[in-house]
């Protein structure tokens, strides 16, 4: 049965048109239809609805309206003339004006353009804050549109609007600019607007005595605007800037202490210059203010510590202040009682409960870099740490005075080390004891805060508060418990430095129990100092992996959909750490069955596949063999991930409006796991490559425009190189020229697997790489040679550059003396191993081609020698003939001049190892 419409004589749509006969009168006496008007309310009054499907055809209902350019004016009617209507429905007006503004504004006629800005400049003042605010702005969207330059009038009448009698004026021009301040600050500051700045500034800074608080506020925030980049008009005047904010710095209304709060901030990474004499009572005002009653101005003020930590004054500035500060950051960790309302801290057991899809944050894969291992440690430390104290409580993630407190204790435990303990230790030993468990909790997230900073001085305590963290971990609060998680994962390198029965036993213990916790952010927390865990601990947890795992497959049966994606991590963290030793039949049997029903649950659409694909990766290059009869599916899903990616990405390209932008991560972490694999299962991958198109597919990732898809692709040709070259050996006249042009040492990563792939098919190719040399030697010499370039980088080019010396020696050779003292130094400190021998046979057989290429700078090459630990037999042979060349070369006397300079331990490795 379809419904009857009531019977209409014109509709809307012929209603505005109709007025477009109007046009050719004046456009100032431009007058709605009354019928087009009443429809256009009832439009406005159904968008307020909450039902979707009105929403839906409502909002239709405007895209066709946005046909006619009169109904736009209708638009700024409705918000600005038309006072009878109820305020919301006036707003909302203007903001669906202002949305067309955003879209549409290079279409709208000039006729209806001026009627919106005259109108705009005349209703600035309305009486109700909402309609100004609407008002200010549709004004500042139009002006960020480019339109300042073609609305000369707008800023002079603004400013002069700022010195009306009536209250509601002077606040709503200020809105406004405070509005196109905050869009529009680098156009202000350039000659194409004349540098209105040189007049707005001073009068700003007029009304920071204004009577109003708004107004006060307004002007402070506007000339706020212009600290960070440090525009010329403020500069000139920012004695009399400073000397306001003083006099404001006890204003009774919170938001002027905010923007006070602000300024001084943002001055202090500016013009610490300028603050310097004010120093001391600067400091004494910031600790009153971090202690507001209101929590917006304490956080504005807490910002303070943050960036004052990171100033070279900060020492000298702060230390009489330490015993005052330290307590107030303190008492600033506690949870407020709104953020236990907001964590649902009264609630502790959850686990059954479906995550709210909305607080999964998407996850960014971190594409693959191969890295050299160094003497003394696991594996290559990330130059970025992640490990912020963001970690304890996600939700709410809204930056909060909790979080800006530890952050700035943190900080500060970085600078003063500890020194800082002195007024902590006293505050720590009553926190971490406190009967009432917000206090207790606060105690713990202080101890982990400035685990980083103040390690050496917590050593002597260590042995007493490690097991009464651990004994936390089963407090009854799940708050104390997530915690807790976090705050010994942070000292997890001490824990694993001691025996292993005395803390690491108890605490792994333990924290497999969190990982179970019937408490959702305990268990994320768990999980996640858990990873940490298995990154210090490395290959001490192979005695326990069968209880390990069998507590992580546990946790797959119990796990919501946010806490599963930690678990990956968890696991594949674990894969990582142990590596060859979880390829156990019995390990392989517990793990593999629940990730690969996982793998098969998934569609290739769901971005879950990131963290899983991650994690198999990692897995499957731990279990090498063991992970065969598994590899075929995952194998040929990856190739069809990128197939697919590329084939969509394809489509866009040529027809943009038809088709959506893939996901390339999707190629990316796939292209990852392909090289887990490769890396993995070595030679028995050869079957696979020879029945796939992935080399092809390869040769558009490495062409692809975006840097991580490069990365990757990279990456995967210097595994496969490795595994099945004889699938790569045809492919190579195509791929060395795009490997050449991606030498740009701008793009870190891509440049390093680039570098480092070319090593590995110079060692295939053997002397048949010879055509090719010139495509990437110069480049390799000038990275090798920039300063401040990465560690990774540095030894990826050293060992490249060795490599194709090593198969090329006559053309490589001649360049000896512009790479050999950087080649030396990057290599002295990575451990003996097959990159590192290949690289020292090229710069032997180098030397012996050009030996005056080494002889300036002869004892950095002896100092790469005495790096070696054990050389196989043939290299030390070289080491001997060329050391013992040169000796005799020189002759006894001067051999002995020049060795006297080495430093003693050197002196000594060359006499034990090569009797020179």
């Amino acid at each position: 049965m379809s419904e009857k419409k009531p019977r209409q004589t014109v509709t809307l749509q012929q209603q505005v048109s109709f007025t477009r006969q109007q046009r050719s009168k004046m456009e100032c006496e431009w007058k709605p239809d009354e019928q087009g008007l009443q429809q256009i309310l009832q439009l406005l009054k159904e968008s307020q609805s909450p039902d979707t499907s009105t929403q839906r055809s409502v909002q239709q209902r405007l895209e066709q309206l946005n046909q006619y350019p009169d109904f736009n004016n209708y638009l700024i009617f409705v918000l600005t003339k038309l006072k009878s209507e109820d305020e919301p429905t006036r707003s909302l007006s203007g903001l669906i004006l202002k949305n067309n503004v955003k879209a549409h504004y290079q279409n709208f006629p000039n006729g209806v353009s001026d009627f919106i800005k005259s109108e705009c400049l005349q209703n600035i003042g309305d009486t109700s804050p909402l309609i100004r605010a609407t008002v200010g702005i549709l004004i500042t969207t139009i002006a960020s549109k480019g339109e300042l330059q073609n609305w000369p009038e707008l800023l002079p009448k603004l400013c002069l609007l700022l010195d009306s009698e009536d209250y509601n004026t002077c606040e709503g021009a200020f809105g406004a600019l405070q509005k196109i301040c905050e869009d529009s600050a680098e156009i202000l500051d350039s000659d194409i607007l004349d540098r209105p700045l040189n007049i707005m500034i001073p009068k700003f800074l007029q009304f920071f005595k204004h009577s109003s608080p708004k107004i006060r506020s307004h002007a402070i925030a506007c000339v706020n605007q212009f600290i960070i980049s440090r525009t010329q008009a403020l500069m000139l005047h920012i004695d009399p800037f400073i000397e306001n904010l003083f006099a404001l710095a006890t204003d009774e209304e919170p938001e002027v202490r905010k923007n006070v709060c602000r300024a001084l901030v943002m001055l202090l990474e500016v013009r610490l210059d300028r603050l310097l004499p004010h120093m001391h009572n600067i400091i004494e005002y910031m600790l009153q203010r971090t202690q507001d009653q209101d929590e917006n101005v304490a956080l504005e003020a807490c910002e303070f510590w943050l960036t004052l930590a990171e100033q070279p004054v900060c020492k000298e500035v702060l230390c009489g202040h330490l015993s005052q500060l330290t307590p107030v950051l303190v008492n600033g960790m506690k949870y407020s009682e709104i953020d236990i309302i907001l964590l649902k801290g009264d609630i502790e057991e959850d686990e059954a409960i479906p995550d709210n899809e909305q607080d999964i944050r998407p996850r960014f894969h971190r594409s693959r870099t191969v890295a050299q291992q160094h003497e003394g440690d696991g594996i290559e430390e990330d130059e970025d740490e992640d490990d912020e104290l963001d970690d304890d409580d996600d939700t709410i993630s809204d930056w909060n005075l909790r979080k800006c407190s530890a952050a700035a204790l943190d900080v500060l435990a970085n600078v003063f080390r500890d020194d800082l303990l002195l007024h902590l230790l006293p505050l720590l030993k009553e926190l971490l004891f406190h009967p009432e468990w917000v206090v207790k909790e606060s105690g713990i997230l202080v101890l982990g805060a400035i685990a980083e900073g103040c390690m050496q001085g917590m050593i002597p305590y260590l042995p007493e508060l490690i097991p009464h963290l651990v004994q936390c971990l089963s407090d009854k609060k799940a708050l104390v418990r997530s915690i807790t998680c976090w705050t010994l994962s942070r000292y997890a390198h001490w824990v694993v430095s001691q025996p292993p029965d005395t803390y690491l036993k108890p605490l792994m213990t333990e924290l497999l129990k969190r990982i179970l916790d019937s408490n959702k952010r305990v268990q994320e927390a768990a999980c996640s100092a858990f990873a940490t865990l298995e990154e210090e601990a490395c290959t001490e947890l192979v005695p326990y992996l069968a209880f390990i795992l069998d507590t992580l497959v546990f946790a797959f049966s119990k796990y919501q959909h946010k806490n599963l994606l930690i678990l990956y991590d968890a696991i594949g963290t674990l894969a990582d750490s142990v590596g060859h030793h979880l390829n156990k039949p019995e390990y392989i049997q517990m793990l593999m069955p629940p990730l690969i029903q996982k793998w098969n649950q998934l569609k290739d659409e769901d971005k879950d596949l990131f963290p899983l694909l991650e994690c198999l990766s990692s897995v499957a290059t731990a279990l090498q063999s063991g992970f065969l009869p598994y590899c075929e599916p995952v194998y040929q899903r990856c190739v069809n991930l990128v197939q697919k990616t590329l084939a969509q990405a394809m489509l866009y390209q040529s027809q943009p409006d038809q088709y959506e932008a893939p996901d390339k991560d999707f190629m990316i972490v796939a292209l990852d796991l392909l090289s887990g694999l490769a890396e993995g299962l070595g030679g028995t991958i050869e079957q696979l490559v020879a029945r796939s198109n992935i080399l092809t597919l390869m040769y558009q990732c490495m062409q692809d425009k975006m840097p991580e898809v490069r990365q990757s692709s990279f990456a995967l040709l210097g595994d496969l190189t490795k595994a099945c070259f004889q699938h790569v050996k045809p492919c190579i006249a195509d791929f060395m020229p795009i490997l050449g042009t991606n030498l740009n040492p701008e793009l870190i990563s891509v440049c390093n697997n680039a570098t480092w792939a070319i090593g590995e098919i110079s060692i295939q190719m053997g002397s048949e790489m010879q055509p090719y040399v010139a495509m990437v030697l110069h480049q390799l010499v000038e990275i090798i040679n920039r300063p401040n370039t990465p560690k990774t980088l540095l030894e990826n080019t050293a060992i490249t550059i060795g490599r194709l010396g090593y198969v090329c020696p006559q053309e490589v050779a001649p360049m000896l003396q512009q790479f050999i003292r950087p080649w030396c130094t990057s290599l002295r400190n990575i451990r003996d191993n097959e990159e590192k021998d290949s690289a020292f046979r090229g710069i032997c057989t180098m030397i012996s081609v050009n030996p005056g290429g080494v002889v300036q700078d002869f004892i950095f090459f002896c100092d790469a020698v005495a790096s070696w630990v054990n050389p196989k037999d043939d290299l030390r042979d070289m080491f001997y003939k060329i050391l013992h060349g040169f000796k005799n070369q020189v002759g006894e006397d001067n051999w002995r001049r020049f060795s006297d300079q080495f430093p003693m331990p050197l002196k000594e490795r060359l006499a034990t190892f090569y009797g020179v």
